[in-house]
């Protein structure tokens, strides 16, 4: 497996987990002799991303604009999606995006939203950190900065802003090789300053049961799903269907096991069918929809990488 192909899969990979799980949102569990194994229609057509995909996207772009990150830029970018109407942004990502969007400078709007209720941490900044990861593959300090910079400017948690660093570390750590389990235990070493209940949390999820995962839109849950289907199951496909399964947030932790198994496995692990269903449309983008091919282009562009090997496989698997 290629260094590419762990950087394509990110990308595509958290998408895929997103739309996959998107059906089975806020949802029960699904009993294990009937789980979800395919792309299904539900309030968006069958393979559709949802806003985490879409947030992702935005900070992609603010990140090809000026790396290290802009906050400014990032806040903006923010806002310009939100005042297009999307249809579903949790409680407090509106609360702060709606203040950024009349004007308010990003870092009063979130500490006034948070302040009202400091206990507040929604997965919001986790669910779309991915492509941090990608732009700073080779500088890890840089990484944890622009992780946790990102999650400040909507979700300034001490769990939302580690659980982003943590997420991208075990990529930085899969994009260099390691095996799953190897990534964690090297992003738990690296990030020394995890919340107790977060950093718990990660230590305790290899060993829970499906049943005993809550899945819900807490941070410390969504991370936790997460790795526990990373580290209990050997291939992309398995990691994220147990996963979206679990119900709830499903497309939120679907796309964060889906950036994380993507890099550990790579692109030509995730299935071709869920590849060519992929799709999605940006509000500030009219008239393009994103496909497997676009997210492998963007996360290219991200790396630093030549686009010579993108179009190499958009001419063999379409």
């Amino acid at each position: 497996m290629t260094g590419e192909s762990r950087i394509w899969g990110c990308a595509v990979g958290a998408a895929v987990g997103d739309a996959l799980g998107m059906p089975l949102e806020f949802g029960p569990p699904q009993p294990p002799e009937r789980l979800v194994r395919d792309m299904q229609s539900a309030r968006l057509p069958a393979g559709t991303f949802t806003d985490d995909t879409e947030m992702a996207l935005a900070l992609a772009e603010s990140l090809l604009a000026s790396c290290p990150l802009d906050s400014a830029d990032l806040a903006e970018r923010f806002a310009t999606w939100y005042r297009a109407g999307p249809a579903d942004v949790g409680i407090h990502l509106s609360d702060v995006l709606r203040r950024i969007a009349r004007g308010e400078a990003w870092a009063t709007a979130v500490e006034t939203v948070q302040a009202r209720k400091p206990e507040s941490a929604g997965n919001g900044s986790v669910m779309r950190c991915w492509p941090v990861a990608l732009a700073h593959r080779n500088d890890l300090p840089a990484l944890l900065a622009d992780s946790r910079l990102q999650s400040k400017v909507t979700h300034p948690h001490p769990e939302c802003v580690a659980g982003s660093a943590l997420v991208n570390a075990v990529i930085y750590f899969l994009l260099h090789n390691a095996a799953p389990q190897d990534a964690v235990t090297q992003a738990l070493s690296t990030i020394r300053d995890l919340p107790p209940g977060l950093l718990q949390a990660v230590k305790a999820a290899p060993g829970l049961s499906r049943s005993e995962l809550t899945n819900s839109g807490w941070v410390r849950h969504t991370v936790e799903s997460a790795i526990w289907g990373l580290l209990t199951t050997y291939s992309f496909e398995e990691a994220v269907i147990q996963v979206v399964n679990l119900g709830n947030d499903a497309d939120t932790a679907g796309a964060v096991v889906g950036a994380l198994a993507g890099a550990a496995y790579g692109l030509e692990a995730i299935p071709q069918r869920w590849r060519d269903a992929l799709r999605g449309e940006l509000s500030w983008q009219p008239g393009h929809t994103w496909r497997a091919k676009d997210l492998v282009e963007l996360a290219s562009q991200l790396a630093g990488r030549a686009v010579v090997g993108f179009q190499a496989w958009g001419e063999t698997n379409g």
